[in-house]
């Protein structure tokens, strides 16, 4: 036989509690004491209850689903731990959240906007957008968006970390260890999207801060030690770019005593690129990552700049949220400070290295 559901009038008798006041706790809306909380919440799980999505959607005109498109979630681990944070606090919320990766192919992410303008969720988040008519498709739609990282459009909410402050970190820890000659591994700016909505891209703030580093501690920029192109190749997720960067970079005849790599897996191709100069770090080389997705696996661990990538996801649905249910509200601009986690991939400088037989 087909089993009765279980209604908010069950859950109140087995609380004591009347069904107006179940509803206010479940719908998270209006005032209820604590331990009448904490009562009625019990109450819910003793009687199994579940509740009717499709009717709350009837009753409240909303999907209680958002979308996500992001650049390729398995190439970066960043991109994995931001959506994992969204979806956890998409369902703390009573939301379901939907993955679309977009490869960083603007038709593809056209392509997912529209499914998800078909499928009416209730709001989008990006991480991150590449293609400012994407989102103006979704505003046109009047939904919801949240941008993550980088900023495509300034007509909607964002959630940005604070580059700047992430690169004078790792760089005043090379410096204060006595590292004169650091090298940069990072982004090109010329291949990474810029709209001109924040004053430098990402990939010139970081460049641009690091030369900075270098002159307020009286060293000398030297371009030989500065090598750009991508942080990885999307087919494959391969660390091959911060592989070949260090094998230039270790091949000149002043080489590097430290390297910063502007993400963690570029960091990786530096530790292979080492290990095949059999050079030892950080006792020959010290290295520096950004992102910290992968310091804590690699051997010796890496000291890597922590991106907030929890709070970036948690922060990004919050907003979405509140626009959700404030359609009104002006767009906003969260700015999320990361910070430095020292492992054993650095120390003091040492002679310039130079591969053993």
């Amino acid at each position: 036989m087909k089993q009765k559901a279980i209604t908010l009038l069950d859950v109140a008798r087995e609380a004591g509690v009347s069904r107006a006041t179940v509803a206010r706790v479940l719908n998270a809306t209006g005032y209820v004491g604590e331990e009448t909380r904490i009562k009625v919440e019990a109450a819910a799980r003793a009687t199994g209850y579940r509740p009717n999505v499709m009717a709350r959607s009837l009753r409240t005109h909303r999907s209680f689903t958002i979308g996500h498109i992001l650049l390729e979630i398995t190439t970066n681990p960043f991109f994995a731990h931001v959506a994992r944070a969204v979806e956890g606090e998409a369902l703390g919320n009573g939301y379901k959240a939907f993955l679309f990766n977009h490869h960083g192919n603007k038709d593809d992410e056209r392509f997912g906007v529209e499914r998800f303008i078909e499928r009416q969720v209730d709001a989008v988040i990006f991480t991150y957008p590449i293609d400012g008519d994407s989102i103006a498709l979704l505003r046109a739609a009047e939904m919801p968006v949240v941008q993550i990282e980088r900023q495509q459009t300034a007509d909607t909410d964002a959630v940005l970390v604070d580059n700047p402050l992430g690169v004078e970190l790792a760089m005043r820890h090379l410096i204060e260890l006595g590292h004169r000659r650091i090298a940069f591994i990072g982004g090109d700016p010329v291949l990474y999207p810029y709209s001109g909505v924040q004053p430098r891209s990402i990939e010139e703030e970081r460049l641009d801060t690091y030369v900075a580093c270098l002159r307020f501690a009286g060293i000398s920029v030297d371009p030989d030690l500065i090598r750009l192109g991508r942080y990885v190749h999307i087919d494959g997720g391969s660390n091959i770019e911060g592989y070949r960067h260090t094998q230039a970079l270790l091949a000149l005849r002043d080489p590097p005593t430290a390297i910063f790599a502007a993400c963690d897996i570029l960091a990786a191709g530096v530790f292979r690129a080492a290990y095949e100069a059999r050079l030892r770090i950080p006792d020959d080389l010290s290295v520096v990552g950004f992102d910290d997705t992968l310091g804590a696996h690699l051997a010796p661990r890496l000291t890597s700049v922590a991106q907030p990538m929890a709070e970036l996801g948690l922060t990004a649905f919050q907003l979405a949220l509140g626009a959700i249910e404030n359609k009104g509200l002006a767009p906003r601009v969260v700015t999320l400070a990361p910070h430095l986690v020292i492992r054993e991939s650095t120390g003091p400088a040492a002679p310039a290295p130079k591969a053993r037989s």
